[in-house]
């Protein structure tokens, strides 16, 4: 197996885990948030589901300008639409990474304005920007669903309120 029919796998599975925390955000409580600077519900939800098609497009040149970072938005407004934006994003994710092909030991850089700030091959940079950027940001929404008092879906095991191995 090569890398990228690694992280292909990768993303298939860890796809399941990131729907069944989205599937736990309860839509009423979209607008909720943990702290004033923190995003709501609704926008952490959104940026997760979102992640996959916003980081290919961010990985697939050269390299990236901070500056022309999106501003975070509201997310969606209805569970519908935010499990939509996250099976469409995963479909483009899997395209994109089933495409690249030797394009994934090339160079990428991030930059800002002129001044380069990192530059890595650009699978270093899936694994950085796409997939433990992700996975940091689960590990927020089930703290945003526990601080709500709703049940945490099993990731990689048991949770107070799923037991997969029963």
């Amino acid at each position: 197996m090569n890398m990228m029919e690694g992280y292909l796998a990768e993303l298939e599975m860890e796809s399941q885990s990131t729907r069944a925390l989205l599937e736990a955000a309860p839509e009423a409580k979209y607008g909720w948030r943990p702290h004033e600077k923190g995003m709501s519900l609704g926008q952490l939800c959104g940026h997760i589901a979102g992640a996959g098609a916003q980081m290919t497009q961010i990985l697939g040149g050269d390299g990236f300008d901070i500056n022309d970072r999106p501003e975070p938005n509201e997310g969606p407004a209805t569970r519908a639409e935010l499990l939509k934006m996250h099976d469409e994003a995963y479909a483009a994710t899997k395209d994109w990474l089933s495409s690249l092909g030797p394009r994934a030991g090339e160079m990428w850089s991030l930059k800002k304005g002129d001044q380069e700030i990192m530059a890595m091959p650009r699978a270093v940079a899936i694994r950085s920007f796409l997939f433990n950027h992700t996975y940091h940001h689960r590990g927020q929404l089930s703290t945003y669903l526990r601080s709500i008092g709703e049940a945490v879906p099993s990731v990689y095991g048991p949770t107070a309120d799923v037991d997969p191995f029963a």
